[in-house]
């Protein structure tokens, strides 16, 4: 299970930082800026929930690989990726989101307390980098504007599903790729068809 974690860790953090760098470079920032944004993006929501849950080193820190992969990340995705209408973005930052939020659970659960905290954990996990890159890039964070598609109610949705299902002793892979699977369909699906939260 260990080993699967470090994988998740991997793919998500490499995730979060191709979203982190390419969004830099809508913003006409440099490469000293799309690699601060892809450290803070890939980093960001983990390292707030190791604080949160006292988990020292925090998680990057603790695996020094974390941190040269996404400086190679940012930088080949300023340099070589192709920004095609948002797609490649849209779709690195639904993966991070739907991997981090499951990890962010998982490592909650795995201190044995409530499955409320774990949800919680689960979505500020998920959310978090993508909350700090926004405010770097000076605008709104997705998760906060009312006319935005829906973003947080994705990590949440998925991490209840996960939760239960490993209440119910489901295998905890499967419970996990599923969890992780529906953040990243309910994201998509949102961003396809326009899906919001009720206005006032």
């Amino acid at each position: 299970m260990d080993e699967l974690i470090r994988i998740l860790t991997y793919v998500a953090v490499i995730a979060s930082a191709v979203s982190g760098a390419l969004e830099a470079r809508k913003y006409n920032m440099d490469i000293v800026g799309a690699t601060t944004i892809a450290y803070v993006t890939a980093f960001g929501g983990g390292t707030v929930r190791d604080l949160l849950l006292g988990r020292t080193p925090v998680f990057w820190v603790g695996d020094p690989g974390l941190t040269v992969t996404t400086l190679i990340v940012a930088f080949v995705s300023f340099y070589r990726l192709n920004l095609v209408s948002n797609n490649l973005l849209i779709v690195a930052d639904a993966i991070g989101l739907g991997i981090f939020s499951i990890l962010g659970a998982t490592y909650t659960l795995q201190l044995n307390l409530s499955p409320i905290v774990a949800i919680l954990m689960g979505v500020v996990t998920g959310i978090f980098g993508g909350v700090l890159r926004d405010l770097l890039c000076i605008r709104i964070p997705n998760v906060f504007g009312q006319s935005n598609e829906l973003y947080a109610t994705c990590s949440f949705v998925g991490t209840v599903i996960f939760i239960l299902l490993n209440a119910l002793h489901v295998n905890t892979v499967f419970a996990s790729f599923t969890g992780a699977a529906i953040i990243f369909i309910m994201r998509l699906l949102a961003l396809r068809f326009k899906m919001t939260l009720p206005s006032p």
